[in-house]
C-alpha cells in the first residue's frame, strides 16, 4: 500500500515556537488554513481511497478540504497524536525544544527507554503509533490506491525515522517537516516500509511557507 503522512497545517503556537502537544490543541491560523486547501488541491489526482486524522483539532481541521475533494470522511484515529511534551508543554526556549527533539530522535535511533520530562517514553509512542498504522493498514488490505494520515510534525518524523527500511534516524532528524510536509511510503507492517519521497516544505508551494514562524519541530529544528 502507499501511505501518505501529512503534517497539519500552521497553528498559533507554531507561529510562537512554542511546544503544543495538549488536546484538544489549537485550530488553524489563517495561513494554516490556506495551506491545507492548497494540500487537497495538490493531491487532487491521488487515488486516495480513505483518510485519517489524530484527535487533535488541527490535523481534523487540515484533513477536511482533503476528505471534500476525494468524497471522503475523516476518520479519527486514536494513538496518530502528537509526541506528549509533559512538563516542557507550552516551552519555547532553546534547552526545551534541545531536549525535546533529542529525546525523539533517541527513540528514532532506537533507544526506546529514555523519557520524555514526565511524558511518555520511546515504547509508549511506538506502541500507540504503530497500532494505528497496522489499523490504517488492516483496512487498506486487498484495496488499491493510498491511504492518507494527518499527523504531527515530531510523531511523523520519529516514527518513519525508524520504521523506514531506506533511511534512518538521522536522516529523519536532519530533514525538517513543516506545516503540511508530506512523506510517502510505500508497504505494510509486515514487509517494511520503504521511503517513495519526503516533501519538506509546503506541498502548496514556498508562497505558503512562513519564514517567520519559529516552529520547533519545522524548519527551525534542524537549527537548534
Amino acid at each position: 500500500m502507499k501511505l501518505l503522512l501529512i503534517r497539519h497545517g500552521q497553528t498559533p503556537e507554531n507561529v510562537l515556537g512554542r511546544l503544543d502537544t495538549d488536546h484538544p490543541g489549537p485550530g488553524l491560523t489563517e495561513l494554516g488554513e490556506q495551506q491545507a486547501q492548497a494540500m487537497a488541491r495538490s493531491l487532487a489526482n491521488e487515488t486516495i481511497g480513505a483518510l485519517y486524522a489524530s484527535t487533535l483539532t488541527r490535523t481534523q481541521v487540515t484533513a477536511a478540504p482533503l476528505g471534500i475533494m476525494h468524497s471522503l470522511d475523516v476518520e479519527v484515529l486514536d494513538g496518530l497524536h502528537e509526541i506528549e511534551a509533559g512538563s516542557l508543554e507550552k516551552l519555547a526556549d532553546r534547552e526545551s525544544l534541545k531536549r525535546y527533539l533529542g529525546t525523539i530522535f533517541s527513540w528514532a535511533a532506537g533507544q526506546l527507554d529514555p523519557r520524555m520530562p514526565a511524558g511518555p517514553d520511546g515504547h509508549a509512542f511506538f506502541g500507540r503509533f504503530d497500532a494505528a498504522i497496522a489499523h490504517v493498514a488492516e483496512r487498506a488490505a486487498g484495496q488499491h490506491g493510498t491511504a492518507a494520515v494527518v499527523s504531527h510534525g515530531a510523531a511523523i518524523r520519529t516514527w518513519v525515522g525508524r520504521r523506514a527500511e531506506d533511511i534512518d534516524h538521522e536522516f529523519a532528524a536532519e530533514h525538517e517537516l513543516d506545516n503540511t510536509g508530506i512523506v510517502a511510503l510505500e508497504g505494510d507492517p509486515d514487509g517494511g516500509w520503504k521511503l517513495i519521497h519526503w516533501d519538506r516544505s509546503p506541498v502548496g508551494g514556498l508562497a505558503l511557507a512562513d519564514p517567520a514562524a519559529e516552529d520547533p519541530t519545522g524548519k527551525n529544528a534542524t537549527n537548534l
